[in-house]
């Protein structure tokens, strides 16, 4: 198994003969930054599962659908609020065929695509987060699902918020996760790690990515140092560049 930091919230994952690709955006499209995570090529053939939690331009890029020109066995898997109409679509200059491809999701619900098993989460800001299971691994994927806690924001709004978001990784709690890519944006200040803190003590996951890091990885060293429990420290990935490949060595 071998895990992929393309750039921002965008991972590929491969695990055994099938590539997981999560939150891919063209890296020029957001404003003030150039992302330049590039992804890889595989054989037309290879089963290619891609995932957008939401609709945010850092997380989705309808383009993604073009790749079904070059793999055969490709599988979407969106969140509804990224959903388009076949008119859309051909607007666009895709085929309406490829809305057959595209599995549209809920949160709190479970699906099937593939071979994968796929239970989503309610984002606390816009859209779902992934739990998926195949061939015995267990990833999860937040999309923006966070405890956005923001400084100025009061009492009334950050208690909710944090709220809402333990209420759903308390659903992770039971659940085998070899890996899990997790928020921790910059721009929160001094709550930058708050839904990372959590997440680490109310789940068992293997191996933890940070990410929606904005191209700033400079705290994670620090924050790894800071946690007192060795085992958990450990859990947590040093992301240090784009284009980061992690191998896993599988259990």
């Amino acid at each position: 198994m071998q895990v992929i930091f393309i750039h921002h919230s965008c991972f590929l994952v491969e695990v055994d003969e099938k590539v997981l690709i999560f939150d891919w955006f063209n890296g020029d499209r957001m404003e003030g930054y150039h992302f330049g995570g590039v992804l890889p090529e595989y054989e037309p053939d290879t089963p290619v599962y891609v995932f957008a939690s939401h609709k945010h331009r850092d997380h989705f890029d309808m383009d993604v659908l073009r790749w079904a020109e070059r793999y055969s066995d490709i599988h979407y898997i969106f969140s509804k609020d990224c959903k388009m109409s076949p008119h859309f679509l051909e607007k666009h200059g895709f085929s309406a065929e490829i809305s057959k491809k595209i599995l549209y999701v809920s949160p709190c619900e479970k699906y099937r695509a593939g071979d994968l098993n796929i239970e989503t989460l309610r984002s606390t800001d816009a859209g779902v987060a992934f739990y998926v299971e195949t061939n015995g691994v267990g990833l999860y994927h937040a999309g923006d699902l966070n405890d956005w806690q923001w400084e100025g924001a009061g009492d009334l709004i950050n208690g909710m918020m944090a709220s809402n978001y333990r209420g759903q990784i308390r659903r992770l709690s039971n659940k085998k996760i070899h890996l899990a890519f997790v928020p921790a944006d910059p721009r929160l200040g001094q709550y930058q790690f708050t839904g990372l803190d959590y997440f680490l003590e109310h789940t068992d996951a293997d191996y933890v990515f940070p990410m929606h890091m904005w191209q700033d990885y400079a705290g994670i060293r620090e924050y790894r140092r800071k946690i007192s429990n060795a085992a958990m420290a450990e859990r947590v990935v040093e992301i240090v560049h784009e284009n980061q490949v992690f191998p896993i060595q599988e259990e």
